[in-house]
């Protein structure tokens, strides 16, 4: 997104517009999400920023590492959520007051009833990249396949992190709090090509999930990431993920339970239409995505 321009935000998913017509006076990047806790390390007196809060005003889009935020009060069209005014930092003392609050703060698409964010504050909403899609006004919403899209914008965001933080190894957590996946980015420079010639193996499951289509042609070449992972849901890999969440070369990403599901699906999948020997790296499954 680039400043004093339109857009239309539109649900991934079902394409219902979520933000109409929208021009950004700025757009500004985020400091990282523990940026607050290196103040001490610079400061030689009490933090300055201690009252002051990074929330988006009038005509702004504050970009951070998977996410971006936007002002509830520019908004002209929101999605059908009954905690869209909720405040996310409202603390309730009983566990399940607080499930309920946690509950409240989710914007769902008044259509599909995705999960398209939450809201931060009384006035700030926080939108995931990989639920929604922003186009110029002038331009028309062009449906992409759900996994595909998943793919490309979780690799995006790996890409992006390893090159501006030279780090190496993600987290993938829900908005549930809890930890799907551990990430290892391997390489970023892979070329994969797959043949699209003739063949009855049309209907198995291929690399790129439902981006290929059965029609003969010339062999096709992508461009992906290749990672090593470890499931974490069922309690697997525990001492694992305690372990990366307590060092600091391990960058956490924060995603809708249900997306984190769907990118753990899609990566077993591709882990599955490997080679059995090309599978693991030690304890580590493989996969391109």
């Amino acid at each position: 997104m680039k400043p004093n321009k339109n857009y239309i935000i539109y649900c991934q998913s079902c394409g219902d517009i979520v933000v109409k017509d929208r021009k950004f006076l700025r757009v500004l990047p985020l400091p990282s999400e523990n940026w607050s806790d290196l103040v001490e390390e610079w400061c030689c007196h009490p933090d300055p920023f201690a009252r002051s809060t990074l929330h988006p005003q009038h005509g702004d889009c504050f970009v951070g590492d998977n996410f971006f935020l936007l002002n509830s009060g520019d908004e002209s069209h929101l999605p059908a959520s009954p905690g869209c005014c909720s405040d996310a930092g409202h603390h309730v003392s009983h566990s399940g007051s607080n499930l309920k609050s946690k509950e409240n703060t989710r914007v769902i698409c008044k259509r599909c009833k995705t999960m398209l964010g939450e809201t931060v504050s009384s006035d700030t909403i926080k939108y995931y990249v990989t639920e929604v899609i922003i186009q110029p006004a002038e331009g028309s919403f062009s449906p992409i396949p759900r996994s595909q899209f998943v793919q490309n914008m979780v690799a995006q965001c790996l890409l992006e992190l390893s090159s501006a933080k030279s780090t190496f190894r993600f987290t993938i957590k829900g908005d549930n709090g809890k930890t799907y996946m551990l990430i290892w980015l391997l390489n970023s420079d892979t070329l994969l090509v797959e043949s699209l010639g003739n063949s009855s193996s049309h209907s198995d499951f291929t690399l790129f999930g439902d981006i290929l289509t059965p029609t003969s042609g010339p062999a096709g070449t992508w461009n992906a990431v290749k990672v090593l992972y470890q499931p974490c849901i069922q309690c697997r890999n525990k001492e694992l993920a305690d372990a990366w969440e307590n060092d600091m070369g391990v960058h956490p990403l924060k995603f809708p339970s249900e997306t984190c599901l769907e990118l753990l699906l899609v990566l077993g999948l591709s882990t599955a239409s490997l080679p059995p020997s090309l599978r693991y790296m030690n304890s580590f499954q493989l996969t391109a995505e």
